[in-house]
């Protein structure tokens, strides 16, 4: 009986991880390229989160969310709070929603002096 308790807990334990860790609301073949302005680099757990302004067809600018990994796993590849200073011109590769909504999965990055961040 405790061998039983102990496989359905372990499979309900697996199966909430497996679901919060899901990518599926990113398309997973297709990325593109946003050219904004970064507006906040949100450096907190669980996980991090660009917010860049681009312009849209009409010219307005739209807020887009940018979700990337967590503080402690990006902070000792070398990311800091300050790498995406508020006001930087940066170019942004991500996985964008599926549903089309402003956000997406962050690939790579790239500022106006040429410096460069992920998969680029």
């Amino acid at each position: 009986m405790k061998t039983k308790l102990l496989l359905v807990l372990t499979l309900l334990v697996t199966t909430h991880a497996s679901a919060h860790h899901s990518t599926a609301m990113f398309e997973r073949e297709r990325t593109i390229e946003l050219i904004g302005q970064v507006e906040e680099f949100q450096f907190t757990n669980p996980h991090t989160w660009i917010q860049v302004n681009v312009a849209d067809e009409n010219g307005d600018l739209v807020e887009w969310s940018i979700e990337w990994g967590s503080p402690n796993q990006l902070g000792r590849q070398g990311i800091r709070p300050s790498t995406f200073p508020p006001g930087k011109d940066v170019v942004i590769k991500t996985r964008p929603m599926v549903d089309g909504s402003p956000g997406g999965m962050f690939v790579g990055a790239r500022f106006s002096d040429g410096e460069t961040i992920g998969r680029w």
